[in-house]
């Protein structure tokens, strides 16, 4: 190409940038242009600035697909049905096709009806808001479409103001973009607050109608679609009115939107509202302290809140299966109760559960005790005003009452003076029906706890930690320290049997002094009541009979260090009590729910138990994720499981107590019910084992014990230690507690006896001298003379056999292992087989 050719391109390249300079140039000058520039400018500077004040640190709109709303802690029985929740709100979460289409409409209509037109934005309602807000002042509220209340409520907050607004907006639009309609109605659903502390429509549905969402009439479903404006504006206890027009209003607007006809209208506008008042859910009432002790066991394990950690108590949603088995509750609950009133009985009128100024509502100022009673016909009530020889008394259904003088008549105790005259205003009673009135009923001053265990497991079956939970709160079975007395006799002798004694050995039962220093001098024992000793005895007739003397002679001979040693490893105490003989005879502190543990450890062989009410917990994706490593049991239910070849589960656990001690201690204790201190139990006609218990004063008065499949104590005190009476017995006050518990409860329940363990041998014995006999056999009379007795390999007693008091030299040999004559021995366990015995 030839230069002037090139230098002729550049120059028309030239002229035309000089060209299109030029046209801009010339627009430049002109206003217009110049009025454009800077508009666009500040449009720019306006968006960034929108985005910088609303729009950069909004939430992602991608976590409402993996939204979990807070949901409650479900707890159920060890048969799988629900008895408690544990939340600050209801709430059950549905997907969207489990809510019924008319309800929807009803929502929708009351809200927002035409959500599945708009783009999340209701941009006139923004407007007129906006101009209503600047003209009266106040900040802007309503006109919200429902993608913008789940914005509001998931995402941004309930601030009033413009800035929350154009959040809700913003993230409202991004919201249609992420979501379908339908997952938008799922969260808005699930996640609104309609009063009553239900969070969701299916939590609104049980508190507001007591039912399910499928089992909700037409009116019914729109009653609840008022409730977002305002749950407390059509509170039907306060604004039934205002509610049943509001409602209305919501019929008519699904009838001009196509969801119900005219004739549906005019049906459901007639009806009335339908509510129920406030109530708790029946199966809530279920073992209030075994459920509390679950609450404080998973509170310490996964915290109360979302922030507690990736699980928590009252907004995880957790399912949580326990070990509690309602209708063994239901016997321990009723004969705890039972017993407390028997010996409450005749002393007087207790005196009011609680007192309360009486406020504006009687009705509120009771609720908001949250005391109730569920003893048979009990109701607590609260006395509102007296009127003449009667006094007008209310419930907790709003509903009132009369209590006549002549049914309030029961002295006060410790005051004197008739009970009705003692009565204020706003004091809570607990009354019970009597014809058309009501009669005033004393709840007993005195208390006490009981625990059911499975000695097999460790599984706590049922708790029962006073006389009612929303009463008293305090849970006697796990929390109060008491003195366990004689129950703790048979660790001492478990102890003994550790080291060489046999439930042959003869003690004396007689004086026993210790010195205890200068200026302390000697600390004589005594037996109950001042019962003069026997003389010598065999260490099983000092346990069947409980004597102090007996039991303080053996724990000296053996040295307290191995019996505080043993107390504290099968868990009676956490710190190992201080090497006294005064601890031998039950002076330390323990609970209820340690005493049962330690008599199943006995009854498992000496295998440790740790006492568990949780069986495991699931997270809300059914994820077991307590107790770590857990497994299921497949076919544990089922029906063979004790027949045939069924494989049964391996025994697990520490050896706490040798195992051929732990059942001999067993064995012995059988004694105790067949004809010792719990005779009272010798009719139930089964394997039982047990050992009463009573403490200086008495003060309390216990009994535990009970067959292979279930181990069950008690104790009965006042909570400020105080004299029962001279008469207080644990076998004539906490053995007949357990007798009733135990009728119900082991009915068609297998006589199984105690399984002994591998090299026990059982040999037949003199019962009041110990000495092997040759001839003769037991019988079924508990008081036979002939009784098989268990003892270790090559320790059965020779017949003839000298006291263990009568020299050191004979003592010695008492430890020493003896060999009995092989020939006999055979046959005692020929026979044991023939009769179907263990050995």
């Amino acid at each position: 190409m030839a230069d002037g050719d090139t230098s002729g391109e550049t120059v028309r390249i030239r002229r035309g940038l000089s060209g299109a300079g030029g046209l801009f140039g010339r627009l430049r000058r002109r206003w217009w242009f110049r009025v454009l520039a800077v508009l666009a400018l500040l449009a720019g500077i306006g968006v960034f600035l929108l985005w910088l004040l609303f729009a950069r640190n909004l939430p992602s709109v991608e976590t409402l697909r993996t939204y979990e709303p807070p949901l409650p802690t479900n707890v159920r029985s060890a048969d799988g049905m629900p008895i408690h929740s544990y939340a600050r709100e209801r709430r059950v979460q549905l997907s969207f096709p489990e809510y019924p289409k008319l309800l929807v409409g009803a929502f929708l209509s009351a809200e927002d009806k035409t959500f599945f037109e708009h783009h999340g934005v209701d941009f006139p309602g923004l407007v007129r808001a906006a101009y209503e807000g600047i003209t009266s002042g106040s900040t802007p509220r309503g006109t919200s479409t429902i993608t913008q209340q789940v914005a509001k409520n998931l995402l941004v907050g309930d601030e009033a103001s413009y800035v929350r607004k154009a959040k809700e907006g913003i993230l409202a639009w991004k919201m249609e973009d992420t979501l379908s309609k339908e997952q938008i109605l799922e969260l808005y659903l699930n996640s609104i607050e309609l009063g009553r502390n239900a969070g969701g429509v299916a939590a609104a549905s049980e508190a507001y109608f007591g039912k399910e969402l499928d089992q909700l009439t037409l009116p019914q479903m729109a009653y609840l679609a008022i409730l977002p404006k305002g749950p407390a504006n059509y509170a039907p206890e306060r604004h039934a009115d205002r509610a049943l027009e509001r409602r209305n209003w919501v019929l008519g607007q699904m009838m001009a939107n196509g969801y119900i006809d005219a004739a549906q209208h005019a049906d459901a506008v007639a009806a009335p509202l339908g509510t129920v008042r406030r109530q708790t859910p029946k199966f809530e009432r279920v073992g209030g302290y075994f459920v509390e002790e679950v609450r404080r066991q998973l509170l310490s394990k996964f915290g109360e809140k979302s922030d507690s950690g990736p699980y928590s108590v009252y907004q995880g949603g957790l399912w949580v299966r326990t070990s509690l088995d309602p209708r063994l509750q239901g016997f321990a609950q009723k004969a705890l109760r039972d017993g407390l009133l028997r010996y409450d009985r005749g002393r007087g009128w207790s005196g009011p559960l609680a007192h309360k100024e009486i406020g504006n509502s009687w009705l509120q100022t009771l609720l908001n005790t949250n005391i109730g009673l569920d003893y048979e016909n009990w109701r607590a009530a609260i006395a509102i005003e007296r009127s003449g020889d009667g006094w007008e008394i209310g419930f907790d259904n709003g509903q009132t009452g009369r209590l006549p003088r002549y049914a309030a008549v029961m002295p006060v105790r410790g005051k004197g003076g008739e009970a009705f005259s003692a009565i204020k205003p706003g004091d809570i009673i607990a009354v019970a029906p009597e014809g058309a009135n009501w009669s005033l009923r004393s709840v007993p001053k005195v208390s006490g706890g009981m625990v059911v265990e499975d000695p097999r497991t460790g599984r706590v079956l049922a708790m029962q930690g006073g006389f009612d939970s929303r009463i008293q709160s305090f849970n006697r079975a796990t929390q109060a320290f008491r003195q366990p007395g004689s129950t703790i006799k048979p660790l001492v002798y478990a102890a003994a049997m550790e080291r060489g004694l046999t439930p042959a050995t003869i003690v004396v039962d007689g004086p026993f002094c210790v010195w205890q220093g200068a200026g302390l001098g000697n600390k004589c024992f005594r037996n109950f009541g001042n019962m003069r000793g026997a003389g010598p005895k065999t260490l099983r007739w000092g346990v069947e009979q409980s004597r102090n003397l007996m039991t303080v002679q053996v724990a000296n001979q053996i040295g307290m260090e191995p019996v505080v040693d043993l107390i504290q490893r099968v868990g009676v105490t956490k710190n190992k009590f201080p090497p006294y003989l005064s601890y031998a005879l039950g002076a330390g502190e323990t609970t209820v729910m340690r005493m049962v543990n330690a008599y199943s450890i006995l009854v498992n062989h000496g295998r440790a138990l740790d006492p568990t009410v949780i069986d495991f917990a699931q997270d809300r994706h059914g994820q077991v994720i307590w107790p770590e490593n857990w497994r299921p049991c497949d076919g544990c239910n089922a029906r063979d499981w004790n027949g045939g070849a069924m494989p049964r589960p391996v025994r697990r656990g520490r050896q706490l107590v040798d195992p051929l001690s732990a059942y001999q201690i067993v064995h012995i204790t059988e004694g105790v019910v067949q004809r010792g201190t719990a005779t009272v139990l010798r009719d139930l006609d089964r394997p039982l084992m047990g050992k009463t218990g009573t403490t200086n004063g008495p003060t309390d008065v216990w009994f535990v014990g009970g067959a292979a499949q279930m181990i069950a104590g008690l104790y009965l005190g006042y909570d400020s230690p105080t004299n029962l009476g001279g008469y207080a017995q644990g076998g004539s006050i906490a053995a007949p507690i357990f007798k009733q518990f135990a009728i119900p409860a082991f009915e068609g329940m297998p006589k199984l006896p105690f399984t002994a363990p591998k090299g026990i041998r059982m040999v037949r014995i003199d019962r009041a001298s110990g000495r092997k006999v040759a001839g003769g056999w037991p019988s079924n009379d508990p008081l036979s003379p002939i009784i098989w007795e268990a003892f270790k390999p090559e320790a059965e007693p020779r017949r003839g056999r000298r006291s263990m008091e009568q020299d050191p030299q004979t003592r010695a040999k008492a430890a020493a292992p003896k060999a009995a004559p092989k020939a006999e021995r055979q046959s005692d366990s020929d026979f044991l087989q023939r009769e179907g015995g263990i050995y």
